[in-house]
């Protein structure tokens, strides 16, 4: 055997552990508020954190030190300072931005309480269900993704398709299929005002808060949330504008599912499609953001498929086999629009 390799190999199994635990502090730190509390506040000694965040004494000082092994904080030996440099906090403690990434932590903490369910499927067959998720989970995703739809959709996505852009500006229709908690449907809304908006989902609970959600963005006169499954959705009208934000993966019939959206889109209309950015082949995959989605895969999107019955496409599916599918579902021109994201790819569906 390569002395070398197994080697190296050791180390990373080291690496590996640190990140696991790395996430473990990083979702109990936000949890508690404490990337927030030391935000902008310069070196804080540990009873400035405990003073300041009413927290039991051992856990805070555990969890500080903790932080700067992984290099969270910085620490100053002399004066026991802990600081939390503008550049973390940047990521930390952006909720609601486009570049907020604490809910990586909070997703994967959720998602590795599935692990020895998963395990059991392994034998069994089956899967874990959309709706034994917690609620915490559904708010996560939410949290994750809230920023890119409300700041990004309507402006820097929407330039990519100045077609769609100008259908909606006069007034047009448009539907978000799997909208969880509407963010998407909303946030359009607001920038087309002479337009009116679907959003669909199963999920009772996302239906509840996306509706209170239009109400309070004042936009509820414009859009309109079922509590529903797409494939039970049934229109009169075709829509200019159809949405597919991060979801098609995850369906229990992909190719049934898109057929309808075929249908429900108008002949000049848009089918804007939003997946995971990951290379077709999986030897060139060999990077952390891929590696990340195949667990997600593992102990969300695929699982859940699966136990609808669902062929389990799984988080990774690619381009090339979504060019595919969308072909097989009777559209006939595919394109993979011009817009830059490191976790993300942007497609445009047409008849």
């Amino acid at each position: 055997m390569d002395q070398g390799r197994m080697k190296n190999f050791s180390r990373r199994i080291f690496t590996d552990i640190a990140s696991t635990m790395i996430t473990g502090l990083a979702y109990v730190g936000s949890k508690n508020g404490l990337f927030k509390l030391m935000d902008g506040r310069g070196p804080m000694t540990v009873d400035d954190v405990v003073t300041a965040s009413g927290l039991h004494p051992r856990y805070v000082e555990e969890w500080l030190k903790g932080m700067v092994c992984a290099e969270f904080l910085d620490y100053d030996p002399q004066a026991r300072t802990y600081t939390l440099p503008a550049e973390h906090a940047y990521f930390l403690n952006a909720e609601g931005t486009d570049h907020f990434m604490t809910g990586l932590y909070e997703r994967a903490q959720s998602l590795l309480s599935v692990a020895p369910k998963v395990a059991e499927f392994f034998r069994e067959g089956g899967g874990i269900r959309f709706s034994d998720y917690s609620d915490e989970f559904h708010s996560i995703s939410d949290k994750m993704n809230r920023g890119n739809y409300e700041l990004r959709l309507p402006t820097l996505w929407m330039e990519e398709m100045p077609d769609v852009r100008a259908k909606l500006t006069a007034g047009g229709r448009g539907l978000d299929f799997g909208c969880g908690v509407g963010r998407p449907p909303i946030a359009l809304a607001k920038a087309f005002p002479k337009s009116h908006f679907v959003g669909v989902d199963s999920h009772t609970l996302s239906i509840e808060t996306a509706q209170r959600l239009a109400k309070d963005e004042g936009v509820s006169d414009r859009v309109t949330f079922l509590n529903q499954r797409i494939d039970d959705f049934d229109s009169r009208e075709k829509f200019d504008f159809i949405s597919a934000c991060d979801c098609v993966h995850d369906l229990e019939d992909p190719l049934g599912t898109l057929r309808k959206i075929h249908d429900l889109l108008a002949p000049a209309g848009t089918f804007f499609v939003i997946e995971p950015k990951v290379a077709d082949e999986l030897e060139e995959n060999k990077s952390p953001i891929p590696t990340m989605f195949y667990g997600f895969s593992m102990f969300y999107c695929m699982t859940q498929s699966l136990a609808k019955g669902g062929p389990g496409l799984g988080t990774c599916y690619g381009t090339a086999n979504m060019k595919q599918l969308m072909r097989e579902a009777g559209f006939s021109r595919f394109d993979v629009l011009n817009i830059r994201s490191p976790v993300n790819v942007f497609y445009a569906v047409r008849h």
